[in-house]
């Protein structure tokens, strides 16, 4: 692999849903290549090369392995990288607020706790 546009890479991995949003998400500067951020959509990436952006806020990161002359189906767009991207365990505290109660107290419970604190054991 000699190289590849960034956006086209950005859009035939499937990172990307347009090569015009790769384009956005460039100059806006929320992609970075091998921590120094791309200013030009033009900036040629190859392999070995790991890609950081946040597009809507969420991050990823992923290494290239390859590139694609054109777009192609999902399966080949997996091909064309390494994902990287950190992913978070939840904490003890978080796994208690996805119960089926929800994080809120309902009615009962705050009853429960009005009676607990005017009537202390």
């Amino acid at each position: 692999m000699s190289g590849q546009r960034l956006d086209k890479w950005l859009w035939c991995a499937r990172l990307i849903k347009t090569r015009s949003g790769a384009a956005r998400l460039i100059a806006a500067g929320k992609v970075r290549i091998n921590g120094a951020r791309a200013v030009k959509a033009s900036r040629f990436v190859h392999a070995g090369d790991v890609v950081t952006a946040t597009p809507t806020g969420r991050l990823f990161v992923v290494r290239v392995v390859g590139a694609a002359e054109t777009r192609g189906p999902a399966s080949l767009a997996r091909t064309l990288y390494e994902d990287l991207t950190p992913r978070e365990t939840p904490s003890p505290g978080l796994v208690k607020a996805a119960s089926p109660r929800g994080p809120r107290p309902t009615k009962r419970d705050r009853r429960r706790l009005d009676a607990l604190r005017t009537h202390p054991l």
